[in-house]
Order: structure tokens, then sequence, then C-alpha cells
């Protein structure tokens, strides 16, 4: 009997996983393992992020749950990588490990450390694609995701016949192997984890001629409407496989019953290419972590406003729709996107604050929050990052809310103080006349904040940041 190990990362699920399926053609017995690795759990980016460890925390108990109903079971480890590898190795006689390839700094020097001294293979299903796969003609990566996307679809699309079933059995790893306890969930979230979930969420959003897919290239920016598919913390832990995202949205395209809804189902599948986007920019240019991409931009003279920023993260700045979407962000560890850029870009181009200060806030509310993608998210409303939009994009708070929240059902679910305004007032509270904040029981300053800031002063004033800053990245090259 040969032995193989499948070293779970961020790949919770047994159903097209290539890991997975790279250790069952090794190996007779295959022992699934995920290490505690303090220099992930540990890291900043991810110690102070509690509802996200417990999303991690449930997906490897439904994990499980779903290895033993096959008579397997999942052997858990604390300590640093490679001395937990290497003991697991000599204590199995396994001839190889198998894990699928990531893309983060921290992971790629793990990896090699790990591959320089045990039989480390690596395989795909992070991202559909590798980063070196998809490059331009000179051979550098691209930089710009426009192109990207062109070229990424440009190469053989995966189909229905490329995903890998789950296993029916699986050999129990031996019995004597020790595992430690999975943490206990300490927060609550409203996302359930495991593998089943995901797929009952890909299919309630993408099964059947009304599905939600085909109308998500108009209701994906409601932030009234729950017009998203809400799996992003499921792809984040590798709960569904990109592949399977991939290929159910070049499904609906084919099958979609009208031109609009074909848009949808193209829409969303532009979303999963944003996120490999940011992946292979984080892959090919790791300093974007610490640094703004456009080396033009790095020395804005941002503020130091601490109780500008206490505002902004608990929802106290004054504007509905911004206030709406921090809190919603803070009771739930999840915010729509369209909300995501809203907030972001009040931080940055309203109060002129680092962008990294929102980053770092993000990353420890976020239930999907994975540095790539909320890095290069970060920087892009920031203007500072890959994208070709020039950097004087500001939204108006106002007019976002006007747009997206157009009677204000978001902003009163998550802003009660203005649950009695009217819908004349419900995204500028601070035009009522006195009286009608009294009868709305809203008075402005007492029961809810008056601005922080003032949106065209501060639009004058950023953009004034802005230019300083190329004007003086121009005299020092």
């Amino acid at each position: 009997m040969t032995t193989a190990i499948w070293w779970l990362r961020r790949d919770l699920r047994l159903s097209d996983n290539p890991a997975l399926h790279g250790a069952l053609s090794h190996a007779d017995t295959v022992v699934p393992v995920f290490v505690l690795d303090p220099g992930v759990l540990d890291s900043r980016y991810h110690r102070h992020a509690a509802r996200r460890r417990a999303f991690l925390f449930g997906g490897l108990q439904a994990l499980e749950a779903a290895l033993r109903q096959r008579g397997s079971r999942l052997i858990v480890c604390a300590g640093q990588p490679l001395a937990v590898l290497a003991s697991l190795v000599q204590e199995t006689g396994a001839t190889a490990i198998y894990a699928q390839e990531d893309f983060s700094p921290y992971a790629r020097q793990r990896d090699a450390a790990v591959a320089a001294a045990l039989p480390l293979h690596l395989t795909a299903g992070i991202t559909v694609r590798h980063p070196d796969d998809v490059r331009k003609a000179s051979g550098g990566p691209y930089t710009v995701f426009t192109p990207f996307s062109r070229a990424w679809r440009a190469l053989p699309l995966p189909g229905a016949s490329d995903l890998i079933p789950a296993p029916e059995h699986l050999h129990a790893p031996p019995g004597d192997l020790a595992s430690a306890a999975i943490p206990a969930a300490t927060v609550s979230f409203p996302f359930p984890p495991g593998e089943a979930e995901a797929q009952r969420r890909l299919a309630r959003f993408a099964d059947g001629v009304e599905a939600p897919i085909f109308d998500y290239a108009a209701g994906r920016n409601r932030l009234d409407v729950d017009g998203t598919s809400a799996l992003s913390p499921y792809l984040r832990f590798g709960m569904l496989s990109p592949r399977q995202a991939v290929v159910t949205a070049l499904s609906r395209m084919a099958s979609a019953p009208s031109k609009a809804a074909r848009a949808g189902a193209e829409t969303w599948l532009t979303e999963l290419l944003w996120r490999e986007f940011y992946i292979f920019i984080l892959y090919h240019f790791p300093h974007v972590l610490g640094l703004e991409f456009n080396p033009a931009l790095r020395h804005i003279a941002w503020r130091d406003d601490p109780d500008g920023l206490s505002a902004w993260q608990e929802g106290r700045t004054g504007y509905p729709v911004v206030d709406a979407a921090m809190r919603q962000l803070a009771q739930t560890g999840w915010l729509h996107n369209r909300g995501r850029m809203i907030v972001a870009s009040f931080l940055v181009k309203d109060l002129l604050l680092d962008w990294r200060q929102g980053e770092q806030w993000f990353m420890e509310q976020l239930v999907d929050g994975d540095p790539a993608a909320n890095n290069g998210g970060w920087q892009w409303t920031a203007g500072v990052g890959t994208d070709a939009a020039p950097y004087f994009r500001i939204f108006n708070p106002i007019l976002q809310g006007q747009k997206y929240d157009p009677e204000g059902k978001f902003v009163r679910r998550y802003v009660p103080e203005l649950a009695h305004v009217p819908d004349k007032y419900v995204h500028t509270p601070w035009e009522m006349p006195l009286a009608v904040q009294h009868a709305a029981g809203c008075v402005i300053g007492r029961d809810y904040a008056a601005p922080i800031v003032e949106h065209a002063l501060a639009r004058e004033r950023t953009l004034a940041a802005y230019r300083q800053a190329q004007e003086r990245a121009a005299q020092n090259s």
C-alpha cells in the first residue's frame, strides 16, 4: 500500500480538487492534513479576523464530516508546516505530498522551503489559470484588466468535462495518527461554512431560467436588493472550485434566454476574472502588499486623522450610505462590492487617509478577506493601482446612495436612526428642516451625526494632494 499526504490550505472541498485527485492517482491511501500555521493565522492580516477564522474552522469541521462519510478523516496539526509535514512523512511512510499552489509571497516562500526538503507536488486549483500562463506577446505580465481579460478568454476555456468528481470512498489514514481539535468558532456570521452550502448557493444563483445570474449585470450594483452570488467567502477558502464557477458562468452564457440574460452571466464571469487578475498581480508584483503599484503616486501627503478614521470604522460619518455599509461590515463580516467601493472612496478621497488603513480594517472584518483581492480593490479605488482610469475618479457618497439605494431601504436597515426620515432626505438628512427632524425623531448632531466633511471641498483637497504627489515624482525622476 502506498501513501500520499493531501495538504489542504485554501481548498476545503472534495469536488474538483486537483490536489486530492493527484494524491489519489499517486497512492492507495491519502492522508488529508490541515496545518494550523502560525505564519498565516498570526499574521497581521489574519490574527484579528475573528469571523474569517471562525468560517475557516467551520469549513474544516464540514470537511471532516464529509471525509468520515467516505471512510476517511481529517488530520489537524498545529505548528510550522515543514516540521509538521516532515513528521507526518516519517510516521506514514508517505512518498508524496500534494497541495494546490498558492501565490502570495508567504505561500511561495513556505512551499519553496517544504519542496526543498520533502516530495511536494503543487497542482492547480486556487485559480483557473496559472499566473505564468496569461502573458503579453512580449512575455511580460498584464497590468491592465481589459487586455488581461481578453487574453484569458482567448485561451482554451474549461468545460463541464474538466471538473473532477468528488471521490465516493477513501481509505482511512493510519489510526494512530494524532489530530488536534479543530478550534471552535467564537463569533457568528451569516455564511454557513462548507462545500455543501457553497454548492447550494451556486445552484440558487445560477440554476433555472429565472436564475439571479441572468439579472446580475443590473442587480449587482443595487445595495437594496439581493443581486449578488454571495459566494466570495466560499471561493476564498476553496469550498467552491473557481473552475466550477467559471464553467457555470460559461454554461449560463450559452444557455441564456435573452441577450440581457447573457450579459448578466458574462458580467459574473468578468467578476471571477477580476479575482484571477488580482492574484496574478500579487504573484508578479508582490511589493503591492505594502506599496502603491503606480510609482507616481507613492508620496501622497496622507492626513493623520484618528477621529475621522474611527468615525469611518464605526459608521458615524454623517453620510448615510457610507455609514450603512460600514455597519453592515461590522455586523456581518461582509459588504456588498458597491458598498466596498463607496466606503473606500470616502476614506481615501473624502478624508484623504492612507488606503492601507482601510485595507487593514477590511482584512480584520471580512469573512472573505483575501490579500490579493482586497489589496487590488483598495488600490483601484484609491487610484494608485493597476487601473488605467485616472486618479481623479471620486465617488460622490450622496449620488451613490441615491443611485444604488433609491428608496433608502439599505440605509434604513443598517442606520435605524434614519428609519422615519422622509425619502426626500434619506441620503441628505442634514438638509431636513428642524421641524422635519423632530417629526422623524432624527435631530442631526443629536440622533445622527452631521457630515464630518464637506464632499465638494474634500474633493478639491484630494485632487490637489494627488497632483502634488505626481509633480514631486516627476521632479525626482
